[in-house]
């Protein structure tokens, strides 16, 4: 069910992505010299994104599992879906900018010059490195990350998140020069919606109402974890 959720949020969210990193995709340098070649080029752009949420996704799993381990399972996967209701009625722009690009944080010209270097390794990279860039639907994906309580889990679900955006935000860096900046701009408009309905979901599985697939009897694995230290 996790997958699921992960890969229909991505899906959902790469409304908010192309208007926040389109451009970047569209920037990307051609690379090869076949068709074939410049598509894997940008395939591995978005694998290199898909990465870095993995990783993040593994660490903030990590942290649910503590959550988890403390007795406190419903009430993560309630909170989470609070918080994700919250970013889609607030904007998220003001936290985007608190943090920052961290890009900025790399010294002298190392973007730029990954641009430059026009190879696939270079693509890989800048993929690692946009896979950092704060974004308001990355938070939706990285919360949802945390209410699956484990780090396999966690990393699983971020990565699911990511190919949710990817046909998407594959097309942009191929045909992105197409898509005007008034249909952005209603895409983004959209997303606040689906964060709310996505976070709802979360709500309702926190609420352990028995409810096959939506809100199913949550395990105690914690409670067994824990007669298992105290033997």
């Amino acid at each position: 069910m996790f997958v699921q959720i992960a890969f229909l949020t991505g899906l959902l969210g790469s409304m908010h992505c192309m208007g926040m990193c389109g451009p970047i995709a569209m920037a990307l340098p051609v690379v090869g010299h076949t068709n074939g070649e410049k598509i894997f080029g940008r395939v591995l752009y978005n694998f290199g994104r898909l990465f870095t949420y993995s990783l993040l996704g593994f660490l903030l799993g990590s942290f649910g599992w503590g959550l988890k381990l403390a007795g406190i399972q419903q009430g993560v996967s309630i909170t989470a879906g609070g918080l994700i209701v919250l970013t889609g009625i607030f904007s998220t722009a003001w936290l985007e900018k608190k943090i920052g690009n961290p890009f900025s944080l790399l010294r002298g010209n190392v973007i730029q010059k990954l641009f430059q270097l026009r190879s696939m390794r270079a693509l890989f990279l800048i993929g690692l490195l946009n896979g950092l860039l704060p974004c308001g639907f990355v938070y939706v994906g990285l919360i949802g990350s945390v209410a699956t309580q484990s780090a396999l889990q966690g990393s699983l679900f971020m990565f699911f998140f990511g190919l949710g955006t990817f046909p998407l935000m594959f097309g942009v860096s191929i045909f992105g020069q197409f898509v005007s900046v008034k249909t952005r701009g209603i895409f983004r408009k959209l997303t606040p919606v689906f964060a709310i309905l996505i976070g709802c979901i979360f709500i309702l599985r926190g609420m352990n109402l028995g409810i096959p697939y939506l809100s199913p009897k949550l395990s105690s694995d914690h409670k067994h974890v824990k007669n298992c230290h105290r033997k």
